[in-house]
């Protein structure tokens, strides 16, 4: 069965329990899914809860809503690319543990000054450099190329061969001792060029979202940088901002 969670929300855990009742027939495909207010009383939860809930498996493509007329269900699969949800580090793991990467090459590189500028380094320090495709096991299509860099200082790391649901940062925890206190992430728009095109079947110059994740120790020392570019229709990136002001 598709999975939605590790340490979520509230609203997330309900979305998983009524995604895991759609698939198991409890609601019909073309059916009608209890109305908020039934939800509400049947979970136990505030109403805020149950429409995010709701409004998770909509973007999921799971159900349909219509003013007066109910929420329908639609699909009993997500339908389109891979859906992340992230709110800390650990969502990392659950990331990985719910996909694939599948190295194609590993070898040492000389950083020019463009990737220098990109990792912090200097131009000239040899950093080991993987590549390879992120892939689901519902999806034969990969859902993204992802090009990885470690620091110099892990570049005897192993295991980053062929198929892995391991992440890179927690291989070199393992084999290092080494701690990764935070991950800055940056999301930007993209033009897939020719040769990743292929590696993704993709037309050459089609859009994409490209998620660069800097990964950096204790003493704010950048030890991976993982570049990962997805094709615009197999990825959807979902965060929740909880509001931590008091209004005015």
């Amino acid at each position: 069965m598709a999975s939605l969670i590790g340490q979520q929300p509230r609203y997330m855990q309900l979305a998983q329990t009524l995604l895991n009742e759609i698939q198991s027939g409890t609601y019909p495909l073309g059916g009608q899914l209890p109305t908020e207010f039934e939800l509400c009383e049947q979970f136990g939860m505030s109403r805020f809860t149950v429409r995010e809930a709701i409004k998770q498996l909509v973007q999921m493509g799971l159900l349909s809503r219509q003013p007066r007329l109910g929420t329908r269900i639609v699909a009993t699969a997500p339908v389109g690319g891979y859906r992340q949800v992230m709110g800390g580090v650990t969502d990392l793991r659950q990331y990985t543990a719910e996909t694939e990467l599948d190295i194609e090459s590993t070898e040492l590189v000389e950083l020019d000054p463009r990737i220098a500028a990109l990792v912090e380094a200097r131009p000239g320090e040899r950093w080991l450099h993987a590549l390879g495709v992120r892939r689901t096991p519902d999806q034969p299509a990969p859902i993204c190329f992802t090009e990885v860099f470690v620091h110099p200082a892990f570049r005897s790391l192993t295991g980053l061969e062929g198929r892995s649901h391991t992440p890179v940062f927690m291989m070199i925890e393992q084999q290092f001792g080494e701690h990764i206190a935070k991950v800055v992430q940056e999301i930007r728009a993209v033009a897939i060029p020719p040769a990743m095109a292929r590696k993704l079947a993709v037309e050459p110059k089609t859009p994409a979202l490209q998620v660069t994740r800097h990964y950096i120790n204790r003493k704010e020392q950048i030890v991976e940088v993982a570049i990962s570019t997805h094709p615009e229709d197999r990825f959807v990136y979902s965060q929740t901002f909880q509001r931590d002001w008091q209004a005015g």
